[in-house]
């Protein structure tokens, strides 16, 4: 018989007036960069066009004021994530679960269930 154990499911991001500029997509999204070493490869991973990964990641860089990615050297290689970039992605994730461990204690005092995290990708 299947176990039906809750799973805890968050979305946090960051916004200003002009809408949200990082969250769990995004972080994921830089994840992929910093895994694949290219946009596209990231993108596809993701299950998401080229153009909306590139849309997103200019929208926070422009928000934020710096740059989140830089080419390596040539075009042709691809990219790699900057200084704050990787910061930033570290931070959402230190962040994202602390928010998580926080809501697994509470849901597990207040309900009469056990809960558990989700353990998929993080996504906007």
């Amino acid at each position: 018989m299947k176990e039906n154990i809750p799973t805890i499911r968050l979305h946090l991001w960051l916004d200003t007036d002009d809408g949200v500029f990082f969250g769990s997509g995004r972080a994921q999204l830089l994840e992929q960069i910093d895994r694949h070493g290219s946009l596209k490869a990231a993108a596809e991973a993701m299950g998401i066009s080229y153009r909306a990964a590139w849309g997103k990641l200019k929208q926070s860089e422009d928000v934020l004021g710096v740059r989140l990615v830089q080419t390596r050297g040539s075009n042709k290689a691809g990219y790699e994530l900057t200084e704050d970039g990787r910061m930033l992605k570290d931070m959402f994730r230190r962040w994202f679960d602390s928010v998580e461990q926080a809501a697994l204690e509470k849901a597990r005092e207040i309900f009469p269930w056990p809960a558990r995290p989700y353990r998929g990708d993080l996504s906007d």
